[in-house]
């Protein structure tokens, strides 16, 4: 399977899942892993690419939206290295020792765990960066400072990482995918409220905004919840799977129906790998400003390409 490979190797459920889910296996060929992989990472490059260059972009919103694309750049990135390990290894052209490909599983795994805390945590901020610009929109400025959003991006990084290393090194331990399951529930709950508040709340708020350019600027707020609502939704379809992986782990690991649920892990991952190649589609879609900036780089590396 690739990537992820600790949820899997949990003590003696995996034995128990092998022996039983043979009658429902799926099997999916390493070069689609390697195909969408592929076009995940570039799309996500162009867009980090594009809010660096377009200067228009530079705000605190964006900066977060920066940052998630990089979340979903560490899942393409590993799940490219270690399907092209896969594939090089079975054709043998690859020789590797069995003290290499836990290593190498090591730093996936971490990338992915890193990847799914930090998108997590990221779409929190991103929903408090809206609630704040909806309901605080005179103070947003003296708010949300580049400086705050600049220490909001280290903190997660920070913490995503460090959280991940230790999900790893205790990958054997019930409490690590309690934890995750109960993080995933959290940042879920916590973003459902600050929608649940903005979206009741909004019209209300606007008639008390007479100026035209608050007006606006309202609006354009909303517009930026409601792209951050899509990305939620999307993350919820697309990792949601996983997450029920995880709860059934704890709480029926041997029965017929969840050892057959096992058996379509692949399939999840697929999911997971489409989230991060859907996410840049729904930037450019919801955001005028950035889809001309990709536009641009576009044509930009046409001209390179035709040289």
């Amino acid at each position: 399977v690739p990537y992820m490979g600790y949820v899997q190797n949990t003590n003696s459920t995996n034995s128990v899942w092998e022996q039983n889910s043979t009658t429902c296996s799926l099997r999916i060929p390493q070069e689609l892993f390697l195909t969408l992989g592929l076009i995940s990472l570039v799309e996500n490059i162009l867009v980090v690419l594009a809010i660096i260059k377009n200067r228009n972009l530079h705000s605190p919103m964006y900066y977060f939206i920066c940052c998630l694309a990089v979340s979903d750049m560490l899942v393409s990135v590993a799940n490219v290295v270690e399907t092209i390990v896969m594939l090089l290894t079975e054709h043998g052209l690859l020789v590797v020792t069995p003290e290499m490909l836990r290593q190498l599983d090591n730093v996936i795994d971490i990338m992915n765990c890193s990847s799914v805390v930090s998108s997590l945590s990221f779409l929190c901020t991103i929903a408090a960066d809206r609630y704040i610009t909806i309901f605080y929109a005179l103070r947003y400025h003296s708010i949300m400072t580049t400086q705050r959003a600049v220490t909001i991006i280290a903190m997660v990084w920070l913490t995503s990482i460090t959280a991940s290393i230790l999900f790893i090194v205790y990958h054997s331990h019930t409490a690590v995918i309690v934890c995750l399951v109960t993080f995933f529930c959290i940042t879920l709950v916590f973003t459902a409220v600050l929608y649940m508040h903005m979206f009741i709340l909004a019209h209300v708020h606007s008639r008390r905004i007479m100026a035209i350019y608050k007006s606006r600027r309202q609006g354009t707020s909303m517009k930026g919840a409601i792209t951050l609502t899509i990305l939620l939704g999307v993350f919820i379809l697309c990792w949601g799977p996983f997450f029920l992986h995880l709860i059934l782990i704890l709480t029926c690991p041997t029965t017929p129906f969840c050892t057959c649920f096992f058996s379509y892990f692949n399939l999840f991952l697929i999911l997971i790998i489409c989230n991060s190649l859907i996410d840049p589609l729904i930037y450019a879609y919801r955001s005028q400003e950035l889809r001309k900036t990709l536009k641009e780089l576009n044509s930009f590396w046409s001209v390179i390409l035709t040289l």
